[in-house]
């Protein structure tokens, strides 16, 4: 027993660095992975460092406690100092240290956390509207809108009764492929804004190294810089009704050359442009979905819509009469 628990415990500590290597969590992970971004590496380094003080510190406390039963058992005649009420310099000891140590983890945890909310100097932005069920991708400035939702085999192996196991292990990414990646380029900063249109959803790819709620009238920033080639998946992580389990992402990460091809050719497709946003400059984000335009370029332009004119009323009689 002694002999399978260690080959276990080998095993274990063994596959530590290779699932931090993982970008898309795999089965029986032990640890967080690395991600392909900035934000993801920053995630695992602040999480790998209070993982390691907090061992030490774990370590050091047992290691005392289990001194202290040996040395001061009562098969050796120890006996309870009555007298003893305090230690000052203990006392003083006990909580300088775990000060020091705080302070150790959150200065580079802040300026790491910070640093995730900085969408400056980003290259591309892409708005992301979550739906029930589906993403709607929306490159801003180049006119091209994607609507991405669950891919039909998977929609069909799911609502049909007397699946075998053969039939999805022949979809590998049964209820995490979609019809509709999301396409961004490679070594790019990228700013998302992260919005919904009907309930609360959450945008979330673990190789990303974060999650964004999407909520009705709000507006959410984030940013990515994807620095590896690949297919990085992830799901709405915000229970939204009966379908929230089946709204998985899909981003497909390319070289920029490939992804200004992939653009172009979107373009060249006669993809339709997304919506003018209906707000007027200067507005809070809550006007109504139908807006005239009219009106919209009257308010720009610092004018009130025109007042509604009163109908011409009928001459008076008295007055027709005499100018006969």
């Amino acid at each position: 027993m002694q002999v399978r628990f260690s080959r276990w415990m080998v095993a274990a500590l063994a596959s530590l660095p290779l699932a931090a290597l993982a970008a898309d969590p795999v089965r029986w992970q032990l640890n967080m992975g690395r991600g392909v971004t900035a934000s993801a590496q920053n995630a695992y380094e602040a999480h790998m460092q209070a993982m390691l003080i907090c061992i030490g510190i774990g370590a050091v406390v047992f290691l005392v406690m289990g001194y202290a039963m040996y040395r001061f058992r009562h098969s050796k005649g120890a006996v309870p100092d009555t007298s003893f009420t305090h230690s000052t310099r203990l006392e003083i000891l006990w909580t300088v240290i775990p000060v020091v140590l705080l302070v150790i983890m959150a200065v580079p945890a802040t300026a790491k956390l910070v640093a995730m909310y900085d969408t400056r100097e980003s290259e591309m932005t892409v708005k992301v509207t979550g739906l029930q069920w589906m993403w709607k991708y929306e490159y801003l400035g180049e006119g091209v809108e994607i609507v991405s939702r669950l891919d039909r085999e998977s929609d069909r192996l799911r609502q049909t009764r007397g699946v075998t196991r053969a039939e999805l292990e022949a979809h590998p990414a049964y209820l995490l492929e979609v019809d509709n990646e999301l396409v961004l380029p490679t070594n790019t900063k990228v700013r998302f804004v992260i919005t919904a249109d009907d309930v609360i959803h959450s945008w979330w790819v673990p190789a990303l190294g974060w999650k964004q709620d999407a909520i009705p009238g709000i507006i959410n920033e984030a940013w990515t810089d994807i620095r590896e080639p690949g297919v990085y998946r992830g799901q709405c992580a915000e229970l939204c009704g009966k379908d929230h389990g089946f709204m998985p992402i899909v981003v497909r990460a390319v070289p920029r050359e490939e992804f200004d091809a992939w653009l172009a050719s979107k373009k060249a497709a006669g993809q339709a442009p997304a919506e003018p946003s209906q707000v007027p400059e200067g507005g809070d984000g809550n006007a109504p979905r139908s807006v005239d335009p009219d009106m919209v370029e009257d308010v720009r332009q610092g004018e009130g819509p025109a007042a509604p004119q009163a109908p011409e009323q009928a001459a008076d009689p008295a007055d027709a009469a005499g100018a006969a």
